[in-house]
Order: C-alpha cells, then sequence, then structure tokens
C-alpha cells in the first residue's frame, strides 16, 4: 500500500544528532531553514516542552524553524536555545525590529538515571544545529542516539528490571506525498511486536518480558515489605519519569489546525505499540512539521504518520544495544535464539 521513503526524500528539512554517550543523553534537531507549518500533540501527564501554547492554531506564529527533542529532562530544554542561537547567526529565522528571531519548539524525554547525571545544553544544541545545516543530504542513525541515548522502556516493575531502547525513524510515501516519523521511545510501559507478543519491556525473574501490570504489582510489594508499609514504585525513591518524543516531517501542504490533527492522530501509534501509554508519568508528545509542497488530504497523511510512527517505535527499540548495565530487544531474542532464559 505504501512505499518506503527517506530523510533525503524531505530536502526541505535538515536533520542530525548530537550523543554523549558517557552521559548516556542526548538531543536531535530537526530544522526547516524556510520554515514550516508545525502542530503538536501533547497526551502525558508529565511533559517537558517548549514553545508550545504558540503552535495551537488560534495563536499567531503560523510558522517555525526547528523542532529539538533532548534528554537530560527539564535541563535539556535548553539545548533549544542553542540552535536558536546558531539559526539566528545564519540568519534563519523572522526579522523583527533589527533582530532575527528563529522559532524553536522542543520537547525533553527523562533520562537522569542513565550514565551520569548529564544533559544537553547550549553548546551541543549550537553542535546539533551546526552538524544538520553543514551536512545536509543524509540519513539519521538510529539506536542509543541523539534523544535516544538514554532511553529505556519498561519501568513498572523495579529499576532493575527496565531495558535499553532508542531512537528510530521510518519512512512512507504514496505517491508523491512523503512522510516520516522520528521516534525517541522512553517509555513506562513495554513495547509491543507486530504480531502482539512483547518486543521489550519488564524483565521477568526468568530473563523474559513479562506483564507490566504484573511486574507492576510485584515492584509494589516488595516496596511494601522493604518499608513495612504500603508503598507503591514512585515512592522508593526511583525516578520513574518517562516520555516519549515524536516528530513527523512531511512535505504535506498542511495548515496548524490540520497539523495539528496529524499529531492527534499520531498519537494513536503510541496507544497500539506500547502498554501502557500516556500515564501520569509520560509526557507522550508528538510534533509535526509541514513543508507545504504537495497538496494532501488531512487523513490520508494522519494514516501514513500512523502507520510510519507505529514502524519507528519498534525500531527504536530493534535498532538499540544494551549499555549502562541494562539489556536491549537484540539480547534477550539472541539468548532466545540459544536457547538460554
Amino acid at each position: 500500500m505504501f512505499q518506503e521513503a527517506n530523510l533525503t526524500d524531505l530536502p526541505k528539512f535538515r536533520c542530525a544528532h548530537a550523543t554523549n554517550a558517557e552521559g548516556g543523553t542526548g538531543c536531535t534537531a530537526f530544522i526547516a531553514p524556510e520554515g514550516a507549518v508545525a502542530g503538536v500533540d501533547v497526551r502525558g501527564g508529565a511533559p517537558a516542552t517548549r514553545e508550545t501554547d504558540l503552535l495551537k492554531p488560534e495563536n499567531m506564529v503560523q510558522q517555525i524553524h526547528c523542532v529539538v527533542l533532548s534528554g537530560g529532562s527539564a535541563f535539556g530544554l535548553e539545548a533549544a536555545c542553542g540552535v536558536m542561537e546558531e539559526l539566528a547567526a545564519r540568519d534563519m529565522g523572522f526579522k523583527l525590529a533589527g533582530a532575527c528571531v528563529p522559532i524553536v519548539c522542543g520537547a525533553s524525554l527523562f533520562d537522569l538515571p542513565v550514565g551520569q547525571p548529564a544533559w544537553p545544553g547550549k553548546p551541543e544544541g549550537g553542535a546539533v544545529a551546526k552538524a544538520a545545516l553543514e551536512h545536509a543530504g543524509q540519513d539519521l542513525e538510529c539506536g542509543c542516539v541523539g534523544a535516544g541515548t538514554g532511553a529505556t522502556v519498561g519501568k513498572m516493575g523495579l529499576p532493575t528490571q527496565a531495558m535499553k531502547s532508542g531512537f528510530g525513524w521510518v519512512g512512507l510515501r504514496q505517491g508523491d506525498l512523503v512522510v516520516i516519523a522520528n521516534v525517541a521511545v522512553n517509555a513506562l510501559g513495554n513495547v509491543m511486536a507486530e504480531d502482539g507478543s512483547w518486543l521489550a519491556g519488564t524483565l521477568g525473574e526468568d530473563g523474559r518480558v513479562e506483564d507490566p501490570f504484573a511486574a507492576a504489582t510485584k515492584a509494589a510489594m516488595v516496596a511494601a515489605q522493604a518499608q513495612g508499609a504500603q508503598a507503591s514504585p514512585e515512592q522508593e525513591g526511583d525516578p520513574v519519569s518517562n516520555t516519549t518524543l515524536g516528530c513527523i516531517l512531511t512535505n504535506a501542504k498542511l495548515d496548524k489546525a490540520q497539523a495539528t490533527k496529524v499529531a492527534q492522530i499520531s498519537q494513536d501509534a503510541y496507544a497500539r505499540c506500547i502498554k501502557p501509554a500516556h500515564t501520569t508519568n509520560d509526557g507522550d508528545t508528538i510534533f509535526v512539521m509541514a513543508s507545504g509542497e504537495v497538496e494532501a488530504a488531512t487523513d490520508v497523511v494522519g494514516v501514513l504518520a500512523t502507520e510510519a510512527m507505529e514502524r519507528a517505535i519498534r525500531k527504536a527499540v530493534r535498532s538499540a544495544k544494551g549499555a549502562y548495565g541494562l539489556p536491549a530487544e537484540a539480547d534477550i531474542r539472541q539468548d532466545a535464539g540459544s536457547g538460554v532464559k
């Protein structure tokens, strides 16, 4: 039904990662040098976001110049400032009162417990913007890179039961219409495979992914025994905030309301692949950036975006490698193939 597409099929956009493997964090930038119409949908209860209100259809700004996805929790939002300064230095932005003002939106995920306490700031933001603008025509790497460097999944049990995740992207096209879904998967819940089995998530004692709700019950019992009272994993003092961050790029001609609707439709991919999704401990967010070259129905863009996002979520998990003491899907797949649980 759909053909595969690459980031190079969207020449109006420039993309790059900045990765701090030692710190277990990073950021990813999606730049539209000429501007793009954008929308956003935030479903999780713990978002860390920048400049999302201006994307509401009733608000003034009609185009933005960049979306930055980053690790580092709220600290990581500073990376967008570095991107903004780099774009302004290159005269990319709105000309106002003798100044150049780029519009840079963003969101951050919680990866502070992974690696060393670190987060991307202005230097990393400037570097990722420079890399995106000076290395045009290249596709993005998947795995433990950029915003997905410190991403993990399966955190409804104990912290030691989580698995490594990462960043993934998938592109689809129908005729001249191209839609690319990019995502850093850092979910509280488990990720499901195409057949409904667990792809990655909370690991059980046998080394296999177990039901997240059963894991949560066990973790609560462990906490209660340790404290001598009823408790939940959140009360143990271990951070459990998460957040899956997505950015959809398309050459469709959309206005802000239509871009927002595509973002809303695309959240279905989170709900289909991640169990549970959109919890109070997730800040699940999807941005949409449209460069406006191809006439397309909003629903068609939404269908392609949702399908691409589903595939991108699974690709992010499958592309990750074990790190920071946590195994990845590839590790447990290899163990299962060798007969080791």
